[in-house]
């Protein structure tokens, strides 16, 4: 996605702010002489690494080229350190500026089904909750509100967790740590946007973070991308104390990007016995 000021195109946005994060060292590069007013590698350094030509490489990045070959992608992965979602990011990119792919725009309907909602009820006492393609909260069991404490006092249409990770007071501390477990959010926010460039709830909610955040405006510029999996996070929650928990994150069909996220710990650990005490009348 864009923002006001910016040009070119998505895939000349994100090769600007990779190369700003490889240094000559990472590549393998000898530092020179003398001060370097580019971060990271040049543009030239880049091409070379890439086998590609300055000029070639110029136009990619200043969206006048938006034809790269599957192989000229790959090269430049390497050349940029990429694997995993950052690879494919670049490909989906790359498949984008040329018009190749042409990605069904996810539904604006936010509603949860029935079914989705009676599974959220049949879940508890474990924390599990929904949100939408740009992270929305759509709807959640009784512990899994007294996960995010706060959110819920805001109206639903700004029950963002991203927002909420950046703009509210608890939100800012409850995580462990807080900059790594947020960088995820920021990261999925940025793999998405790639795509939804036509989506003006999510420019809007990108511009507001960028203006009100500098740790918000900091992260995106990373220029992380990732889609969102399971794993472990550590909270400093206010009522029930410190825990770290697991979770797993599953996609639902035929929702435009809709996702549960459940919440557990090790059976008999403190962890448990704080998750426990999340629902409220369980202090």
């Amino acid at each position: 996605m864009t923002t006001a000021g910016t040009t070119g195109t998505e895939l000349g946005r994100y090769l600007r702010a990779r190369r700003a994060r490889i240094t000559p060292a990472d590549a393998g590069l000898p530092a020179g002489t003398g001060l370097r007013r580019t971060p990271g590698l040049r543009r030239e350094e880049l091409a070379t690494l890439a086998g590609v030509s300055v000029d070639y490489y110029t136009r990619l990045e200043r969206g006048r080229e938006t034809n790269p070959s599957p192989a000229v992608v790959d090269a430049l992965a390497r050349a940029l350190r990429l694997t995993g979602d950052a690879h494919e990011r670049l490909h989906e990119l790359a498949e984008l500026a040329s018009g190749r792919l042409n990605e069904p725009q996810p539904t604006a309907d936010e509603t949860v089904r029935e079914s989705t909602l009676r599974m959220l009820e049949a879940l508890a006492p474990l924390p599990a909750y929904v949100v939408s393609r740009h992270s929305y909260m759509l709807a959640a069991n009784a512990p899994g509100k007294g996960l995010f404490p706060g959110l819920w006092d805001w109206p639903a249409e700004r029950r963002n967790v991203t927002r909420y990770l950046f703009l509210h007071p608890v939100g800012r501390t409850l995580y462990q740590p807080w900059e790594e477990t947020v960088a995820t959010s920021v990261a999925h926010l940025r793999a998405v946007g790639g795509t939804d460039t036509d989506s003006p709830r999510l420019a809007n909610l990108v511009g507001e973070l960028l203006l009100k955040s500098p740790d918000f405006a900091r992260i995106w510029e990373r220029y992380d991308v990732r889609e969102r999996g399971g794993g472990t996070k550590s909270f400093a929650h206010p009522r029930v104390g410190g825990m770290t928990l697991t979770y797993e994150m599953m996609r639902l069909a035929r929702t435009g990007g809709q996702r549960m996220v459940v919440y557990q710990a090790r059976p008999g650990t403190p962890d448990e016995a704080a998750m426990l005490r999340l629902a409220p009348g369980q202090e």
